[in-house]
């Protein structure tokens, strides 16, 4: 595969730039056109660096999928959350904000709202690491490519990620002036209008530049009646700019800016299903309550709340990083990279999920501004391709810092003089109307990550058709981590805790106190000194694989690789000294086997792969019970494996249409749990559990045709599926609530069609997203209000996506020069 057929580069190429190469999307017939020029196609043949050098992705030994900016956009898509109906192994975790989502590959990732854990799917922009997958969530810019490698990564990227690595490229500036504007309008559940743009300015002849913008604004998909008005929106906006220059034919230096804003009133959680009793049947009292306080609650259909809080994740990141690469004529280039980030978030939530307080009833709203920032330095060398031996080598340091101030304000009543409703009877502020209390708690928390590495893999090119491969990686972790929590009105939150409070619990369980009581009594040695901790840990990870070419069109590879993630700290505003012993590291053995073909002449591409992986001290949320209201502990999980197979189809059988898609199964769960210390056996997950978000079976098929009309335009039809299994949303022990967190079966289903100019100049095109108008919902949690009572869950919260909705949208684009 070496010296794959020209027609299949072409292939792979046109799919590239339109659709996905070997995942799935629709194609561009403007760039399929360019990808046949007789002129210049040698010149745009398809390339990733998954291997961290230019190849041909059907001679990548790995299972990678790659997603074309251009593809995400034209379907209507904004961000990596956009991408799981494209891949089918990757999922998408959406949560009440942007901080605490995540992303899995193959039913593997990290569920947490502890500030001292990382992602098992790590994310990378131009060779740059995100320290938390959040800040990829918002709006992708100018975006090249997205590409998707499953499973451990570790020796050649500079950080380590045991699950698999979200690689975002961005397109570089032209070596001629061009310039784009695009704008779109989006309605149907929720208006949302769109700008973007971008201009490619030549400084020199050896410098270029480009820069681009963006803004954004949607109405969201959710009606606050209590508000009067539509949730779960945004405004967002935001620039990058890339100079990059090269000094010598051997020297190529690449700066890079971007500094973007969201203003996201987002999640609003809605009440979806009722709080059950044992049985599983409906609690009486929970529906008598919800009859006064709560919109009709319809499951995955439900599309309204009553809050008084405006929930929002309100964010603000920037970002600056220089990139050198130096080549020799015999010896490796020499890359070197240097990034700073900076990333605050503010995160504002209602989390009584009511409209006001009432008798027995508080209160809750929630205030957590965070900020962070993040200082990585890579150093790599990369031989010579052609040569028998061929390797990436490299030197890594990752420094990242958040810290949290968290407030939890309540107001709790016990009586009221306002006219009962229903069952429920309100609470005012107002002088003389109710007895009241306001309940208060703020913990000042803080991580700092330090990560230190070496790394490298070699190809060894025994002929040529046989390789072997061999990837060694050493890690020194550190994680410190801070913590203290007052509680001027108690209440709202645990105790009062910092390093007196721990002190004390610990010297009470050493003279033999049950651990209950020891928390209790500690709470009275209270010193005001933060409760600091620390832990590190040296890992030695690697990989070892063999790759054989049967011909030019087949590619068979087989692997076995250890996955890695550091050690983490359970760092959140309720915690309690039961819950501060450090976590240890993740690891994983992983093995996978594909095979790469190309057939019909290269029309036909087909690629499979299987995989096993078993993850030892897998890091996750276990779920408990604070005052009332559900909150987690992030804790060693114990052991669990994820097996399957993936295949991607791409035929294009003429330059006019193509047909792609992909499959894949999964069977990921619970091999032994390990239960939280302190934590009751009725927590203990049985064996045999399947993991969140992790569907057996997802798939996704897209087709697009052009019609060419020989006139001012072609029209380009496209149409997009994708179908998923039921998924788990939650890992509790209870089947009764896995059973009603249970996201049902579903499958998506959009069409487009586009007016697109033959040379590139302008596209215009209408868009049906959800035309079936398939409702589902993105996640499903316990831990709903009005549950009082209930002897086996309280009722559920449901965060429904934009995708859950049928909507149109209409999108124009023009181009100049070029």
């Amino acid at each position: 595969m070496q010296n794959s057929k020209f027609n299949s580069t072409i292939l792979l190429r046109a799919a590239l730039l339109g659709s996905s190469a070997l995942a799935l999307g629709i194609s561009a017939p403007a760039m399929a056109q360019d990808a046949t020029s007789d002129d210049d196609s040698f010149n745009n043949e398809i390339i990733v660096t998954a291997q961290k050098r230019s190849q041909n992705i059907q001679d990548v030994p790995v299972a990678v999928s790659v997603i074309s900016g251009a593809a995400l956009e034209q379907q209507g898509g904004v961000n990596i959350e956009n991408a799981q109906y494209l891949v089918p192994s990757l999922n998408f975790r959406k949560s009440g904000s942007a901080l605490n989502q995540s992303l899995y590959l193959r039913g593997v990732g990290t569920t947490t709202f502890s500030i001292g854990g990382e992602p098992s799917v790590g994310t990378v922009l131009d060779g740059v690491v995100l320290a938390r997958s959040g800040e990829a969530f918002s709006d992708l810019v100018d975006i090249e490519r997205i590409e998707v490698l499953r499973g451990p990564q570790g020796t050649l990227f500079g950080k380590n990620a045991s699950a698999g690595v979200i690689n975002i490229v961005s397109r570089r500036p032209s070596d001629t002036f061009g310039a784009s504007v695009e704008g779109g309008f989006f309605f149907g559940n929720g208006q949302e209008y769109r700008v973007r743009g971008g201009v490619d300015a030549p400084l020199s002849e050896k410098v270029g530049a480009r820069i681009t913008g963006f803004y954004s604004k949607w109405d969201g998909n959710i009606r606050n009646e209590t508000l009067n008005r539509r949730v779960n929106g945004y405004e967002r906006y935001g620039f990058r700019g890339i100079v990059e220059a090269k000094p010598k034919d051997n020297v190529t230096l690449t700066l890079i800016g971007d500094w973007r804003k969201s203003n996201d009133d987002c999640c609003a959680e809605v009440i979806g299903s009722p709080a059950r009793n044992a049985d599983n049947t409906t609690l009486t009292a929970f529906t008598d309550r919800a009859a006064t306080a709560l919109p009709p609650l319809l499951g995955d259909r439900t599309r309204r709340v009553r809050q008084n809080l405006l929930t929002q994740s309100l964010e603000k990141a920037w970002g600056v990083s220089f990139q050198a690469d130096i080549e020799s004529d015999d010896g490796p280039t020499v890359t070197s990279i240097t990034a700073y980030r900076k990333y605050d978030s503010n995160e504002v939530r209602d989390g009584d999920f009511l409209d006001q307080p009432y008798v027995g009833i508080a209160q809750s709203h929630d205030f957590g501004p965070q900020t962070g920032d993040t200082f990585t330095q890579e150093l790599r060398l990369t031989s010579p391709a052609g040569q028998f031996l061929e390797y990436v080598a490299g030197l890594y340091y990752y420094n990242a810092s958040q810290e949290r101030r968290f407030t939890r304000s309540n107001i709790a009543c016990s009586a009221s003089t306002l006219p009962i409703q229903g069952v429920l009877t309100p609470c005012s502020t107002a002088a003389g109307a109710s007895t009241i209390t306001f309940p208060l708690g703020t913990s000042n928390f803080g991580t700092t990550f330090k990560n230190m590495a070496a790394f490298g893999q070699a190809t060894f090119n025994f002929s040529d058709d046989f390789r072997a491969i061999a990837g060694l990686r050493y890690t020194h972790d550190q994680l410190n981590g801070f913590q203290i929590r007052t509680t001027p009105v108690p209440g709202a939150s645990n105790a009062v805790f910092d390093q007196g409070v721990y002190n004390e619990f610990i010297r009470q369980l050493a003279l033999g106190v049950a651990p209950a009581a020891a928390q209790t009594a500690a709470v009275l040695a209270t010193n005001g000194i933060p409760f600091r901790q620390k832990t590190t840990n040296n890992n030695i990870s690697g990989k070892v694989g063999l790759q054989y070419d049967f011909s030019e069109d087949v590619m068979a590879y087989a692997s076995y690789s250890r996955g890695y993630k550091g050690p983490g700290l359970n760092i959140f505003f309720n915690l309690n000294s039961n819950g501060t012993p450090p976590l240890a590291d993740e690891t994983g053995d992983s093995y996978e086997a594909g095979l790469k073909t190309s057939m019909l002449d290269g029309q036909l591409t087909l690629n499979v792969a299987g995989y096993y992986a078993k993850y030892k001290n897998f890091q996750a949320n276990n779920p408990d019970f604070v005052l009332g209201q559900r909150v987690t502990r992030f804790t060693n999980a114990g052991t669990v494996s994820t097996r399957g197979f993936e295949a991607d189809l791409l035929y294009r059988p003429s330059d006019d249409f193509t047909l792609s898609g992909g499959v894949a199964y999964t069977d990921a769960k619970v091999d032994r749990f390990r239960l939280p210390p302190g934590a009751p056996l009725t927590d203990q997950i049985p064996d045999g559990t399947v993991l969140p978000f992790s569907p057996k079976w997802k798939t996704s098929l897209g087709a697009n045709y052009t019609i060419r009309t020989g006139g001012f335009a072609d029209i380009e039809l496209g149409a997009q599926g994708s179908y998923q299994t039921k998924q788990l949303s939650l890992l509790v022990a209870s089947p009764l609530i896995r059973d009603n967190g249970t996201i049902k079966a579903y499958g998506l289903l959009d069409l487009s069609i586009a007016l697109v100019d033959a040379d590139d100049k302008f596209r215009i095109s209408f868009l049906a997203k959800n035309v079936l108008d398939t409702s589902f919902a993105a996640s499903i949690v316990d831990g709903g209000p009005l549950s009082a009572g209930n002897t086996g869950s309280s009722s559920y919260r449901y965060i429904i996506p934009r995708e859950a909705d049928r909507y149109f949208g209409i999108n124009a684009k023009i181009n100049f020069g070029g």
